[in-house]
């Protein structure tokens, strides 16, 4: 039995899924099962409170599918493959803990897709190219990318970058909002660790409530959407978490938030 290409570890509260698929960490069903069974371990780990995606490799975060095999597959079979990959992604994006992807390396296609279903995206300045290629193929980006980017960056400016297959770099990115930190290369690990931990010390309760009026709220028409908000902030004001915060603030010390 071979070893797993996708992993799941974890430090303390700060949980950590690894993708080793060399040499660009192309993905294939078994890939995206494991994909699924990292971050099921994720949600599933009490103790887990934000996640960092992250590659083995230092070139390279995703090349994206594995064209080979897709090349090799019938229509059918390449189309259950996109739905398992929604399914998976879908499942990040709505995790009640916040992911981010660590990224010191080439992403590309439905690597980058993969990443645009984190909620925050840290990469590393380098030599590298993030984009979404697919139409090179004559294919669309099927992974969410046709969803997530326009929503990130602006729909003209994701129009342009799909249908003409351009790549931009790490400090372009930044630039369009498809980043949110760019940091030295030997720093990347050390800085996304050290924003997973205060967001692991914080008040995670509200922290996963913002996260849900996000998410939700943008396909939302704004009455229902402030009526979502309204409905994630009643049950704060009774929270452990909130007590502690408005009486920390009063008696101006640092607050000790529990979760709960």
């Amino acid at each position: 039995m071979s070893e797993p290409v996708v992993t799941f570890s974890k430090s303390d509260s700060i949980g950590y899924i690894t993708m080793d698929r060399p040499p660009v960490n192309s993905y294939e069903f078994e890939f995206i099962h494991e994909l699924d069974v990292a971050i099921n371990g994720a949600n599933d780990d009490p103790e887990v409170r934000a996640v960092i995606l992250q590659s083995a490799s230092e070139k390279i975060f995703s090349a994206g599918a594995d064209i080979k095999a897709f090349s090799a597959n019938s229509p059918e079979v390449n189309m259950d493959m996109v739905r398992a990959s929604h399914k998976v992604l879908d499942k990040m994006e709505a995790s009640l803990k916040i992911f981010i992807a660590a990224i010191q390396g080439h992403a590309l296609g439905g690597g980058l897709e993969i990443a645009l279903a984190c909620d925050l995206r840290f990469a590393a300045e380098g030599d590298y190219r993030l984009g979404l290629p697919e139409v090179t193929l004559g294919m669309l980006p099927d992974n969410g990318g046709t969803q997530r980017l326009p929503r990130l960056i602006g729909a003209s400016k994701a129009l342009e970058l799909m249908i003409s297959g351009d790549t931009v770099d790490p400090k372009q990115a930044l630039e369009l909002g498809m980043l949110n930190r760019l940091y030295p290369r030997d720093s990347l690990g050390r800085e996304t660790a050290a924003f997973a931990e205060k967001l692991a010390e914080g008040a995670t309760l509200a922290i996963t409530r913002i996260k849900q009026a996000v998410h939700k709220g943008l396909d939302m028409k704004m009455k229902d959407a402030l009526a979502w908000e309204r409905n994630l902030a009643q049950p704060l004001f009774d929270s452990d978490d909130a007590k502690e915060g408005f009486a920390a603030f009063v008696e101006k010390r640092t607050p000790s938030f529990k979760g709960h």
